[in-house]
């Protein structure tokens, strides 16, 4: 009975301007939906892994600013329409969003009136350990760090004082790794930051629990610091590439394979030489002092001949009146005893030669080579390629050149290998299957705007084809059923009972009943005709 009052009711005039009202209205909605979706912002990234103290931040900045916002999957990533993406960035950048979790000096600009000493001096630890983590976290290879300073109270007792110490703990980007300079940056950048903090008392830890500190003094201890072993590496590169590249035009291109070992030494050594030279020719003796001493000793007794004889020449000797061992002043003294002492001491410069010998750091103490070269290709003459080895002539050549390219030096050690073997063919790589056009990165903007304009475009098309094959019609019968007159409720139920007809009486009974119907009203009769028309029955 329910469906069929329904069907009643719609087949009425005001059921059909009821209907017709609804379509409108779905009409209208679904041209607002397509509208809307045409309309919907593209959303971009703003910010990424941050923390939760600093999403809260944002989000609150956002809102102010009332810039719609949503989340990524899982609350990674907060995302903004794409024409405000660098104007909210500007606007959360001017006020220190996002803060990466850490403090800076921000801090000590808001100190309350009357803060203790104690407070102050935690607070400007806290910022130090802010601002030094910011520093570690611009390196590429760190995600994250944290750094704890352990600042000892100041002592006025020698005795008392202590040093500071620091332990950093860095978050690595997963898949990267610290090398032993990159290390040793860090450990230097927080030393150098904190007034009396010794290298040896800061600490580096990753997020693994890897002591990584240690790594480089250890480093240390042995004498190969990071710029050591690259120097080495360099070296060797720098002569494996000499030798190639005098190798390559003889033998061809990839036809050559060269490795080089550098034994270098580090070592810091001086040594101070003093030597003395004797004088090889006589005239080239130099006096540098020279001492002469005489002495003349006697006892002072009178002598000689009494009288008149001693104003008289003597007469010729005929015996020796002189005791030996006595000079002459002995005889002018009159044979009286007299002591005479020479001394002459010379002292001369002798050759003396001062050396001062410092070796150089980075020497080369000695180097080895090997060189594999492949075997040469020859074409017979029916055309078949075949692999032949090098001559003993073009080997000796071959080596020849290695030794003049790295500088083969006998002395020193220096080894050479050269050794002429067939090269193993390498597997081809399988092809890769090339990329459609629209996945290449020249087309992809292109391939972005045109997305962009069809989705302009299918909106257009849905909205016209909406109003013109949907709301249009419906809104020109709804204009048809709202001019037509109001029905009396005589001829409401007259209609409901001609409609009644055919499913409830004869043929016979419905004709008579017509005729009767026409014979005493003809207008009730002519306005059902014309609804039916109007209706489309």
């Amino acid at each position: 009975m329910v469906p069929g009052n329904i069907m009643d009711f719609t087949r009425t005039a005001g059921g059909q301007k009821i209907m017709l009202a609804l379509g409108v209205a779905a009409a209208i909605a679904v041209m607002s939906a397509v509208w809307m979706w045409g309309q919907q912002p593209d959303y971009r990234v703003l910010f990424s892994n941050f923390s939760d103290r600093d999403g809260g931040a944002i989000v609150a900045e956002l809102e102010k600013m009332n810039v719609p916002y949503k989340y990524s999957e899982g609350g990674g990533a907060v995302l903004v329409p794409a024409d405000r993406v660098h104007d909210a960035r500007l606007k959360l950048a001017s006020q220190g969003l996002p803060k990466g979790g850490n403090v800076g000096f921000e801090l000590m600009e808001n100190q309350k009136l009357g803060s203790s000493q104690f407070v102050e001096r935690v607070n400007f630890q806290r910022a130090m350990e802010g601002e030094l983590a910011r520093s570690i976290e611009s390196v590429s290879v760190v995600q994250s760090a944290r750094v704890h300073l352990a600042m000892p109270k100041d002592s006025v007792f020698v005795s008392e004082q202590k040093t500071p110490t620091a332990s950093v703990l860095l978050n690595l980007h997963p898949g990267r790794v610290l090398d032993l300079q990159q290390i040793s940056a860090i450990v230097h950048l927080v030393a150098s930051s904190v007034p009396e903090l010794p290298i040896k008392n800061v600490t580096v830890v990753d997020q693994n629990g890897n002591l990584l500190s240690e790594t480089g003094k250890t480093a240390s201890a042995n004498g190969m610091d990071p710029s050591q072993i690259k120097y080495v590496q360099e070296l060797q590169q720098n002569v494996v590439k000499r030798i190639e590249s005098i190798i390559s035009p003889i033998v061809g291109p990839n036809n050559v394979r060269a490795e080089a070992t550098a034994d270098v030494d580090f070592s810091r050594s001086q040594q101070a030489v003093e030597s003395y030279k004797p004088n090889q020719a006589a005239d080239a003796k130099v006096v540098r002092s020279q001492q002469t001493s005489e002495s003349l000793n006697g006892n002072g007794n009178p002598g000689g001949v009494p009288g008149a004889l001693t104003n008289q020449p003597p007469a010729p000797a005929t015996a020796p009146i002189i005791a030996p061992g006595q000079g002459a002043v002995a005889a002018v003294n009159g044979g009286s005893s007299t002591n005479t002492r020479k001394d002459e001491t010379v002292n001369y410069e002798v050759d003396k030669t001062i050396q001062y010998v410092q070796q150089g750091v980075g020497g080369l103490k000695r180097l080895s080579v090997a060189v594999v070269v492949n075997y040469k290709k020859t074409t017979a003459a029916d055309g078949t390629v075949e692999m032949k080895p090098l001559t003993e002539a073009e080997t000796t050549q071959i080596s020849n050149l290695v030794k003049e390219a790295m500088g083969f030096n006998a002395e020193r050690g220096d080894s050479v290998n050269v050794v002429n073997t067939p090269f193993a063919r390498a597997e081809q790589p399988e092809a890769l299957p090339e990329l459609p056009w629209w996945k290449q990165p020249q087309y992809i903007e292109y391939i972005q705007m045109a997305k962009t304009a069809g989705k302009y475009l299918l909106m257009t098309l849905l909205m016209l084809i909406l109003y013109l094959r949907v709301l249009k019609p419906m809104l020109k019968k709804l204009s048809v059923a709202m001019a037509q007159p109001p029905i009396s409720p005589q001829l409401q139920h007259a209609d409901a009972g001609m409609l009644a007809l055919p499913g409830q009486r004869n043929y016979q009974e419905n004709l008579s009943r017509a005729q009767k119907m026409a014979n005493e009203d003809p207008r009730v009769v002519a306005n059902i005709v014309k609804t039916w028309v109007g209706s489309n029955e």
